[in-house]
């Protein structure tokens, strides 16, 4: 398991404990968690990172009043750089938005740029806010997945508990490919509270080609292991390009929502923005 469980900064949120819901916005809400405590577990710092992205989280359940007291409700996306030097802890997250619920704003663009600026102090970097009416949010529209899904495979498997090692033999030869993978089998679990976290990894590679057999059995166990989404995308990217030095690599998880929140971390050797890109999952 991971090295920074009982860091002072996790044993200071909300996440795993009773907290009231309030309906009144208040910023106070956010907690941010500092990247650099897995970071440092994978040797990483925020000045030399093997890779550019960003976080893209979608939230299903924003709404407001507006100034005569009507409901108002929004599709909302967040865009994250990954070099921000937190990532917002995805409890305070929710705890935030449902402030909103019974507060009066203006108009949708003033509730974007209260999102927008204090999503960005709580992250230390500027965040990108989009609001969609929930009718017409083309970024979640449902999209042809243009990759070779690995889940097929026939495996006799043993090891849910995240095992780098299993990545050996991951080269099958030297000749240099291109391909775009899938696997809807990541299964991880919540860092402080135990509870599942699911998504479909999509991955990019260019380089000495790949064993799936390999790979998959290195995503599945992350099964039993407890991470961040954030994270766990992160240790992926870096495992994979330490025993593939891939040209050009890239691994984007598509999560499904909990509690009206979804988190989908990019990671990339040359690609600094996520595609839109769901499936029905999502």
């Amino acid at each position: 398991m991971t090295t920074y469980q009982n860091a002072k900064e996790l044993t200071q949120l909300t996440l795993g404990k009773t907290t009231a819901y309030t309906t009144q916005y208040s910023t106070k809400l956010l907690q941010g968690v500092p990247r650099s405590l897995n970071r440092k577990d994978l040797n990483l710092t925020n000045k030399k990172l093997p890779f550019i992205g960003e976080d893209v989280w979608y939230g299903y359940e924003l709404s407001w009043l507006n100034e005569q007291g009507k409901p108002i409700v929004a599709v909302a996306e967040f865009r994250f750089p990954c070099t921000s030097i937190n990532l917002v802890e995805s409890k305070s997250f929710k705890l935030y938005l449902n402030s909103f619920n019974q507060t009066k704003f203006a108009s949708w663009q003033v509730v974007q740029e209260i999102l927008t600026k204090d999503l960005s102090d709580c992250a230390v970097a500027p965040v990108q806010v989009t609001l969609f009416k929930v009718d017409n949010c083309p970024a979640l529209t449902i999209t042809k997945v243009n990759a070779n899904c690995i889940d097929d495979i026939d495996l006799n498997v043993t090891q849910y508990d995240y095992q780098q090692s299993l990545l050996n033999g991951l080269i099958v030869n030297n000749n240099i490919v291109e391909e775009n993978l899938v696997s809807h089998l990541l299964k991880s679990n919540c860092l402080i509270t135990n509870q599942p976290d699911w998504a479909s990894l999509y991955i990019n590679y260019r380089g000495a080609k790949i064993s799936h057999q390999v790979l998959l059995e290195y995503l599945i166990s992350f099964r039993q292991h407890n991470e961040f989404h954030e994270q766990c995308v992160e240790r992926i990217f870096c495992d994979l390009q330490q025993y593939g030095q891939f040209e050009q690599l890239t691994v984007f998880a598509r999560y499904t929502r909990r509690g009206g929140l979804d988190i989908n971390p990019f990671r990339s050797t040359h690609l600094s923005q996520a595609p839109a890109q769901r499936t029905l999952r999502q």
